[in-house]
C-alpha cells in the first residue's frame, strides 16, 4: 500500500473543520445584527399583527395589489414592465394602488476624440414616483424622488454597436432605477405600517 493512498496529513484535518469554523464565524457575526433589530425586507413575517415582522406581509400585500400607470415613451414602456414584474402585480385581478411615475432622461458626452465627436455617453435618469389608492378619494401611500445614471463608450465607425450599446445601457438604467422605487417604496411602506 502506497503512502499517499493510506495516510492522512494534517493539513487534511484542517480543512475539514474549515466550514464549520466558518459557519461559527458567520453566526457570532450575526448575533450583533438581531440586537439592533435588522430585519430583512422581504423576510418572512411572522409574529402578531402589530409586529415589525408582520409588517413585511402587509407591504408584499400592498405591492402585489398595485398597477402601474402608463408612463409615455420606449423608456417609459421599460420601466412599466420592469416595475410590473418586481411588484409581481403581473396576476392581480382587482389592483388597489397605483404606482404613478413621472420619468426624465438627460444625456451628456464625456470623452471627446479629436475631431469633437463624444467618445463616451452618460444617461442620467429621474423618476418622480407617487404610489395612491384607487378609492374615491385617492390617498397618497408613498411618494419619492429616484435617480441613477449609467454610461456607453460610443466605437469609432461602428454604428450597430453604438445603438446596441445606447439600448443595453438604457435598459440597465431602467432596471436600476425600478428596483430603486420598489426598494424605497417599501421601506416607506414598512415605516408607515410601523410608525
Amino acid at each position: 500500500m502506497s503512502r499517499a493512498g493510506s495516510s492522512t496529513s494534517s493539513s487534511d484535518r484542517r480543512s475539514a473543520g474549515l466550514p464549520r469554523r466558518g459557519l461559527l464565524l458567520l453566526a457570532a457575526g450575526a448575533l450583533p445584527l438581531a440586537g439592533c433589530g435588522f430585519r430583512p425586507l422581504y423576510g418572512a413575517g411572522g409574529g402578531s399583527a402589530g409586529s415589525v415582522a408582520g409588517s413585511s406581509d402587509r407591504v408584499r400585500a400592498i405591492l402585489a395589489s398595485t398597477q402601474v400607470g402608463l408612463i409615455p415613451e420606449r423608456t417609459g414602456q421599460l420601466m412599466r414592465r420592469s416595475l410590473t414584474e418586481k411588484l409581481g402585480a403581473a396576476g392581480a385581478t382587482a389592483p388597489a394602488n397605483e404606482l404613478r411615475v413621472a420619468l426624465q432622461l438627460s444625456a451628456e458626452p464625456e470623452g471627446f476624440r479629436r475631431d469633437g465627436t463624444a467618445s463616451r455617453v452618460r444617461y442620467n435618469a429621474t423618476a418622480s414616483w407617487q404610489l395612491v389608492t384607487l378609492t374615491p378619494p385617492p390617498a397618497t401611500l408613498a411618494q419619492g424622488v429616484e435617480r441613477t445614471f449609467d454610461s456607453f463608450n460610443v466605437p469609432d465607425n461602428q454604428f450597430f454597436a453604438a445603438d446596441f450599446s445606447r439600448d443595453a445601457t438604457m435598459v440597465r438604467l431602467i432596471d436600476l432605477l425600478a428596483d430603486d422605487i420598489v426598494l424605497r417604496m417599501s421601506v416607506r411602506l414598512g415605516e408607515a405600517n410601523t410608525g
